[in-house]
């Protein structure tokens, strides 16, 4: 756990400089396409300014999109005390707890360190779990914030906004370029060449992709990891293996529909599509289930 907890510390470092890298070469892009390359080194400021207030507020951010409730102990009892419960367990900070008015069972977890951490679970999620398997669920969330995935995911998810919303800026650089909005000064741009204009449409399809690649890959091998910490954590390994069959047999899209910070949540909160298995941010929950069944003679 240890080894996995400093691997996640290193990726933080290299995930923000990949997708520096990717929002640079946007900018640049999108600058000689405007005529002036000067707008790529503004573009790349701005990016690296946005990676450290996503840092401080990403956490925010997502229980905001996601239309997350504060809860303390009096509004919340029984998801208060489970988390309570574990943060004493674990000898943690006890985070700040939200909950999602959405009837579609889920929970995520946020934040960048386990001093700032931020819990948060769905109105469906309580309503179907019992009071083992509720506890396996955050078991799993605190898993995260353990882990550090928390600081991972959130720079992703902060990221992955700033490279769609630079993707469709550029796209709106290439078309108007590519109409000859830079007509009367060619030589300083890409206006009127239909090699650039491709290169941007090529750019804006691409750089997506690659952000959605990136966010895939950090969370699948994460969940196995943080269903082996919540399971080391209760010391019963079928509860959260019983409702990650609820959640599979239960599961439904969220009402946000947001795909930035989809791998936050336990279970994937999003509409199935052709790419779905390509670009998952979830392991199979079948798979995720057999892991922890399979690891009961060791509790």
């Amino acid at each position: 756990m240890y080894r996995a907890i400093a691997q996640n510390k290193r990726n933080t470092v290299v995930i923000v400089l990949v997708f520096l890298l990717i929002v640079g070469a946007l900018g640049f892009l999108g600058g000689y396409l405007a005529g002036n390359v000067s707008v790529g080194v503004v573009v790349l400021l701005v990016a690296l300014g946005y990676a450290v207030l996503q840092y401080f507020l990403a956490g925010r951010q997502a229980t905001a999109i996601a239309g997350g409730v504060e809860i303390d102990r009096d509004s919340e009892p029984r998801l208060w005390r489970t988390v309570e419960n574990l943060a004493i367990t674990t000898g943690m900070p006890m985070p700040r707890v939200f909950v999602i008015d959405d009837p579609a069972p889920n929970a995520f977890a946020t934040g960048r360190d386990p001093e700032h951490a931020i819990v948060a679970a769905t109105t469906g999620l309580l309503a179907i779990m019992d009071d083992t398997e509720l506890q396996g669920v955050m078991a799993h969330e605190l898993g995260h914030v353990r882990n550090y995935d928390i600081r991972v995911s959130t720079m992703v998810f902060g990221l992955v906004v700033a490279v769609g919303f630079l993707a469709d800026v550029l796209l709106r650089i290439s078309i108007v370029s590519g109409m000859g909005g830079r007509g009367r000064n060619n030589d300083s741009g890409g206006g009127n060449n239909p090699v650039l204009l491709v290169a941007g449409l090529v750019a804006v399809l691409v750089a997506p992709i690659a952000a959605a690649a990136v966010q895939a890959a950090v969370s699948r091998q994460r969940e196995y990891l943080a269903d082996a910490t919540g399971a080391m954590t209760t010391r019963y390994p079928e509860g959260l293996a019983r409702a990650l069959e609820k959640l599979e047999a239960y599961g439904r899209p969220t009402r946000s529909q947001n795909s930035s910070m989809a791998h936050l949540w336990i279970a994937d909160p999003m509409r199935p599509g052709v790419m779905d298995r390509l670009f998952s941010t979830h392991p199979p929950l079948p798979d995720r289930v057999a892991r922890l069944r399979n690891s009961l003679g060791r509790f």
